[in-house]
């Protein structure tokens, strides 16, 4: 579509100032809401704030759309739980204190304190419970694989869950094993949980039948039990068959280190007498012994040979305890007594030159002399063993020295003999420490009463309060659920519908003939709010509108933004710049420097950062892009998917299209009403005729401005951008 030829029309028409409508709709004599003067826009509310009241009026408008959904939400959920078949929930705790029978432990560990189970210790327990073993345990012992409960299939699929299962949304059971399906019913009914900074365990169950669900969880504790105990048992067993394959093995270690030991002992004739001692070193101390015994004896018979020469020599009584212990010399003695006694008796009546005094005499001589003699005898004698003793010495030391020759060259193989000895002693000891530990693996395997680590404290008892479904709490949430979605959809509905705040004469004021209330009121301005009045009126097909300027200036943009804004009082309006970089839409933009369609079109962008904000209204504006010399992607056949996206989410688009040379019919004139900026010079007959092209070509509506708008009519410079 082209507008060129429009040029020379209305360079030759005279201007005329009608306002022209669909031809399918009647004139339209509106009366318009007041636009904002320079003093009113002066007394214009900060940006951002929330009119509280202006929502409750809505959600008090509104109410029956959100008492009728909330009652409904109400009446379905008290339904919903009641239909629903109830579940009981019963509860069971293990208390994890590691207790062990003392008399059962190792005779290593008896005097050990076990130190206190740590939380990883429990969460793993808690993991115990949830084993399938278990699982399975359970479900044979309980039956529960013969329940409709928790096999589906034996109460009937339903034909839901079915459908779901063909398009994969869900688990189809005739596809699964019969336990599978009851150990998916049974872990969806199984919570088993450790409480915080403790030891202990609990385990909840859930079932339909209350006496079902206790005596399961029952059953679970029960089993835990079994399980730890069944576990201690089997290490027991595992360590004892560990332990008799180790012995077998000590045991032929063993005697091939023994065998090695006696043979080598033969060999190098170490062989062990009395006190553990090798036959050599045994030698070595007896004859260490009895030459010591044969040097004593030298040393004493010569000390008692030289006293008794001495006293012979002197001439002193012989008072040696070898000469007066000889047999001999104690007769004489007392020979030698009795003669005395008789000197002694006789010398009282008989002088001494008598025969008798003189025989005694003699006969006391001759016994000294025979004691003498004993003596010296006995000295001879002690000095012969002296000698004896002397030579056994010698010969002692001369067999000690050999045997301490031999016991030197024998000392490298006694030392190979001992280390012969320590491996076989080690491998003894540890066969004997093997022994040991496998009678008491022995013993602790066949014992039947091995304590767990754990003990129930808390049985499961029968409850005949529903755990499953909360119906109080249930209804609650969901009416309160749809009570707070319906208001807040409302809410957030006249949230994005709320501009900034506008003043209150310009907002409130009632529609009143504007030329009698604001005789100042530019006539641009005016012909906006009958046009904006139109479009409110008519629907649908009024919800996208194209703002078209014979001339490429900045009245198009003017108009489309005082049009948007004005819209924007009651809707959500989005601008959308096709005329490519407006210093207009620049200045009252939030972010001037965002992505534009262009970008949209390229990928680079999304519509979240493409669409931004007009400072001083509720307008959202989309700008055309960044860079002028993209503008041919504005003709991509694309630009009509942002441009219907962007009719479905917003009340109003307003396109401005600048003077529409170079953009296709498709976008700005599909379902679209056309406002057109002509030419001030521009003829009736010229706009009949203007206004039959547009409708030819597309548009549903075509209005023709007869007053171009001025930035001045919008008020002084510094307020210019605020015009609506």
């Amino acid at each position: 579509m082209r507008f060129s030829l429009w040029h020379d029309w209305m360079s030759k028409m005279p201007f005329r100032a009608t306002a022209d409508v669909a031809p399918d709709s009647a004139p339209v004599v509106a009366t318009p809401t007041p636009a904002l003067t320079p003093v009113a826009l002066a007394a214009s509310p900060e940006l951002g704030d929330i009119d509280l009241r202006a929502i409750w009026e809505a959600l008090v408008r509104k109410r029956m759309w959100i008492i009728v959904p909330t009652a409904l939400a109400f009446a379905l959920s008290l339904f919903a739980v009641n239909m629903i078949t109830p579940r009981y929930k019963s509860e069971a705790r293990i208390l994890i204190d590691g207790r062990e029978n003392v008399f059962l432990r190792p005779n290593s560990e008896r005097s050990e304190d076990r130190g206190s189970l740590d939380a990883e210790a429990v969460t793993s327990q808690v993991q115990l419970l949830l084993s399938r073993d278990l699982a399975r345990e359970v479900i044979k012992a309980n039956k529960l694989a013969e329940l409709p409960e928790f096999d589906p299939v034996l109460r009937g699929i339903s034909p839901l869950k079915t459908l779901l299962g063909l398009f994969g949304l869900g688990r189809d059971p005739f596809k699964m094993t019969p336990e599978e399906r009851v150990l998916e019913a049974y872990y969806d009914r199984l919570t088993a949980f450790a409480v915080d900074k403790s030891r202990v365990m609990v385990i909840e169950f859930q079932s339909r039948d209350p006496e079902l669900a206790a005596r399961v969880t029952n059953s679970i504790a029960d089993g835990y039990l079994v399980l730890q105990q069944a576990a201690r048992q089997n290490q027991a067993k595992a360590a004892s068959q560990w332990l008799l394959v180790e012995i077998e093995s000590l045991r032929k270690k063993v005697a091939d280190a023994e065998a090695r030991v006696e043979e080598f002992r033969s060999k190098s004739n170490l062989f062990v007498g009395t006190n553990n001692t090798t036959l050599s070193n045994q030698q070595l101390g007896e004859l260490n012994t009895q030459l010591n015994s044969a040097r004593a004896l030298k040393s004493d018979a010569e000390s008692k040979s030289r006293l008794i020469r001495e006293m012979l020599q002197s001439g002193k009584p012989i008072e040696a305890s070898e000469v007066l212990n000889s047999e001999l010399v104690r007769r004489l003695s007392e020979q030698r007594v009795t003669l005395r006694a008789q000197l002694a008796e006789q010398s009282s009546t008989l002088l001494g030159g008598h025969p008798r005094i003189k025989e005694l005499k003699a006969q006391i001589l001759d016994i000294d002399r025979q004691i003498r003699e004993e003596a010296s005898k006995i000295s001879r004698s002690l000095e012969n063993d002296a000698r004896i003793a002397s030579a056994r010495a010698d010969g002692l030391n001369g067999s000690l020295d050999q045997l301490k020759r031999q016991a030197t060259s024998t000392n490298g193989q006694d030392v190979q003999l001992r280390a012969y000895e320590r491996e076989a002693k080690a491998q003894r000891d540890l066969l004997e420490s093997y022994l040991a530990k496998y009678r008491e693996a022995t013993t602790r395997e066949n014992i039947d009463a091995v304590p767990a680590d754990g003990r129930i404290i808390s049985r499961a008892i029968v409850s005949n309060t529903p755990a499953f479904p909360k119906k109080l709490p249930t209804v609650l949430i969901a009416t309160l659920a749809m009570l707070m979605l319906t208001g807040g959809y409302i809410a957030t509905g006249e949230l994005l519908r709320m501009t900034v705040p506008r003043p209150v004469a310009a907002v409130r004021a009632p529609m009143a003939p504007l030329r009698d209330t604001h005789p100042q009121m530019p006539a641009g301005i005016i012909e906006i709010e009958r046009l904006v009045a139109m479009l409110r009126q008519g629907g649908d097909a009024s919800r996208k509108v194209t703002v078209i300027g014979a001339h490429q200036d900045e009245s198009v943009t003017l108009v489309a933004l005082t049009l948007a804004r004005l819209l924007s009082r009651s809707s959500k309006v989005v601008l959308v710049d096709l005329a490519m970089a407006s210093p207009t839409l620049a200045a009252v933009s939030t972010d001037p420097a965002s992505p534009g369609l262009t970008e949209l079109m390229q990928g680079s962008a999304s519509f979240s950062e493409i669409i931004t904000k007009d400072r001083l209204s509720g307008v959202h504006i989309v700008g055309a892009g960044r860079e002028t010399s993209q503008r041919q992607l504005l003709q991509l056949p694309r630009i009509n998917l942002a441009i219907d996206a962007l009719s479905r989410a917003y009340d109003f688009v307003v396109l401005d299209a600048g003077t529409a040379t170079d953009l296709p019919a498709s976008v700005i004139a599909a379902q679209a009403h056309a406002v057109i900026i002509p030419d001030p010079a521009i003829t009736a007959s010229a706009r009949d005729v203007m206004k039959s092209q547009l409708l030819a070509s597309g548009f549903i509506g075509v209005t023709i401005l007869d007053t171009p708008l001025k930035a001045m009519d919008l008020g002084t410079p510094g307020e210019r951008v605020a015009a609506a």
